[in-house]
């Protein structure tokens, strides 16, 4: 039997009991991915997504990808006289913890965290086919207001190649 007629049957079977979307919403999505930058675009994605990872028991990996806080890793270096590559880890695990904090107060509760360096794009795409994500839900905008004017945002190249379901949150 093929993937599409099994996909077929349980939908039948769905809608004869009357709960199709909680339902369907089950089949089609299983993990959600997430990606943050602490912005507050970022941050309402996050809650979103775990909203929905909590209604629906979904498992719930949350990302952050090491492009663009050089800045904000070089001034923590340079106040606390701290090595930099500590202070970019610093940085991103603060943006990693305040982001698992806010999923579980939504009652996200299969939570896992992880940062990865490299272009964001790229990063999220690789993220989530290596996590197996059904769903990847991305701020429309995060921090980098003129990059995103220059070069074209995240969320759009995102939704662009994403071999998944994207859902931007405005």
């Amino acid at each position: 039997m093929t993937a599409d007629v099994a996909g077929a049957r349980e939908l039948k079977s769905l809608s004869k009991e009357g709960r199709f979307f909680g339902e369907l919403m089950e089949v089609l999505m299983r993990r959600i991915l997430v990606a943050t930058d602490g912005s507050d675009g970022a941050n309402r994605a996050v809650d979103a997504a775990a909203d929905l990872a909590g209604k629906l028991k979904l498992e719930l990996w949350i990302l952050t990808v090491m492009d663009g806080f050089f800045n904000e890793a070089l001034e923590l270096s340079r106040k606390e006289r701290i090595d930099l590559g500590d202070a970019i880890d610093a940085v991103t695990n603060g943006m990693l913890a305040a982001a698992k904090e806010r999923a579980q107060k939504r009652g996200a509760e299969e939570l896992h965290v992880t940062s990865i360096a490299g272009d964001t794009t790229e990063r999220i795409l690789e993220t989530a086919q290596r996590v197996g994500a059904d769903t990847i839900f991305i701020g429309r905008r995060g921090r980098g207001r003129l990059q995103g004017l220059l070069l074209g945002s995240v969320s759009q190249k995102v939704a662009s190649l994403a071999p998944c379901m994207v859902v931007i949150v405005p």
